[in-house]
């Protein structure tokens, strides 16, 4: 939504609605002052404020899958340690509900799982939403499983047992791609 704020100036390019239409969009620059003294430029500003705290200061919200109770707990206490939001699947197919329910930013999911395994999670994950950033994670790694799931469409392949420094790394590439999608 912005280009530039700067501490006298506001580069924005916003839609301008009036209430139940969409009329225009269009790039605005004005001083703080005169954008904070006009109604109509400081209820634009309220929005815009509105919209960039809530992309800057929300939580991440990560769905771990995988079959292993243990692995979840310790992956969840690593990924809040982070600021993330978890939520927790079982399986692929619990996965795959979740991402059809919930907000979700990323999911860290493990490959070797019952009912639904995680790649045909991943498959049916990247056909609903392409763009959501999926972190494979699997001790039963190997060079084929690792290409097949980047060729899907997964972000990375982490070898268990994890560092926290991978789950760390990781989390911070899905931050800078929710940031740059403006979610």
């Amino acid at each position: 939504m912005t280009d530039v704020i700067s501490a006298s100036t506001v580069y924005l390019t916003v839609k301008i609605i009036a209430p139940g239409d969409l009329f225009c969009q269009e790039s605005v620059k004005e001083n703080k002052n005169t954008v904070a003294n006009n109604t109509d430029y400081r209820q634009l500003l309220i929005f815009y404020f509105a919209g960039e705290a809530a992309n800057l200061d929300r939580k991440l919200r990560v769905l771990i899958t995988d079959d292993s109770k243990l692995l979840r707990k310790k992956l969840r206490q690593e990924l809040e340690s982070l600021d993330c939001e978890v939520l927790e699947a079982q399986n692929g197919k619990e996965a795959v509900m979740l991402n059809l329910e919930e907000q979700i930013d990323c999911v860290f999911l493990d490959i070797v799982m019952p009912e639904v395994g995680g790649i045909e999670a991943l498959q049916v994950i990247k056909e609903v939403n392409p763009d959501l950033p999926v972190v494979m994670l699997s001790s039963a790694g190997t060079p084929q499983k690792l290409m097949t799931t980047l060729k899907m469409g997964a972000m990375d392949f982490i070898q268990k047992p994890y560092t926290s420094e991978q789950i760390r790394k990781a989390v911070e590439t899905v931050r800078r791609k929710v940031a740059a999608n403006g979610q």
